[in-house]
């Protein structure tokens, strides 16, 4: 279900006098928003300003230590550097949780019109984005969801069916007559880690003769996926399969099992499949990754969206799921021409 709400544009020293005096949210009034989820249904409505209007747009990003993270960002400013009335503002939460708190508090201090936020963990984003959406600002919510349902759309694609094809990828193709699997894991308390791991599980269920022998937690790092895995080859002399929740834990896995002399009789499994030369698809290219999947950064389409939203005056869907894919040897190249922006 969507919603339409008010907005208006109003910067830092307007919002301090505003906020002072009404008690207002930075960016807009509360007036359609239900009594029961912070809102004053009596605060009179401020129509939406449309391509007249002039926004600022806060982006709260989880880190950008992961090269996926960076991609995303970078697609964020492209799109919004061909929308004249948009001014787009970057923060770094750097993979801590309060810091991000902050870095949305602090863009609502300084008057946004629309927030786009990856959290970093769900559980201790959701307060301050269910504030910000309280409040009247329009939130997008980008990769990873917070717990509940308060903020304007989610835009992401569906990671647990991601988990579930790289299971059944695993169990038919790599490993047909079973074997042993490793699991490096994003971090816990992110949504794209438990979605993955989850399905991948019901992925490699229809071969009993696949088992996951160990796990590590790599916290979406490749230095951090490379350590893990170094323990990991220490106990278990009997690996066919890695499975990494994305293409740079995935990379640190190999490089570990390279410099133990096993690279060799392993393959190595990932997901993001970036389209630039560090990416996962040119990992596969060059033989490093059996295999990686399409998850793509949604920067673009969160632009859009927020265009919908400031310019257009629309109603949006609640959840904008983004299209995956396979990337093997036999189509890496072909994916990643169509993808590339280079």
């Amino acid at each position: 279900m969507s919603r339409r709400l008010p907005w208006r544009r109003a910067r830092a020293g307007a919002v301090l006098t505003v906020a002072a005096l009404l008690g207002t949210a930075a960016c807009g009034t509360e007036s359609d928003v239900p009594a029961s989820a912070g809102g004053d249904a009596t605060r009179e409505k401020t129509e939406c300003q449309g391509p007249d209007g002039d926004y600022l747009i806060g982006m709260s990003q989880a880190n950008v230590a992961e090269p996926y993270r960076e991609q995303m960002d970078d697609d964020i400013r492209a799109a919004a550097e061909d929308v004249e009335q948009f001014e787009v503002v970057f923060a770094d939460a750097a993979q801590d949780n309060s810091k991000q708190v902050t870095d949305v508090e602090n863009f609502l201090t300084q008057g946004i019109d629309l927030l786009i936020i990856s959290p970093n963990e769900a559980a201790p984003l959701t307060g301050v984005v269910e504030r910000a959406y309280n409040q009247g600002v329009p939130v997008i919510v980008l990769d990873r969801k917070i717990e509940g349902d308060s903020y304007t759309q989610f835009i992401g694609a569906d990671n647990t069916e991601i988990g579930r094809a790289a299971g059944e990828y695993v169990a038919t193709e790599l490993l047909p007559d079973g074997g042993n699997v490793v699991e490096i894991k994003g971090l816990p308390g992110s949504t794209p880690a438990q979605e993955r791991s989850t399905g991948f599980h019901e992925g490699i269920a229809s071969n009993e003769n696949i088992e996951v022998v160990a796990e590590g937690v790599g916290d979406w790092l490749r230095a951090k996926g490379q350590s893990q895995f170094e323990a990991i080859l220490q106990a278990e002399q009997n690996i066919d399969v890695v499975y990494s929740h994305n293409d740079p834990m995935a990379e640190g896995a190999y490089l570990a099992a390279e410099s133990a002399g096993r690279a060799g009789e392993i393959d190595f499994v990932g997901i993001d499949a970036l389209p630039i030369p560090s990416g996962g698809i040119k990992a596969v290219q060059a033989g490093r990754l059996s295999a990686t999947f399409v998850y793509p950064t949604g920067g673009a389409e969160a632009v859009e969206t927020a265009k919908k939203i400031l310019l257009e005056c629309e109603d949006v869907e609640k959840e904008q799921l983004l299209e995956t894919q396979l990337v093997t040897k036999e189509n890496a190249a072909e994916v990643y021409k169509r993808n590339s922006t280079g």
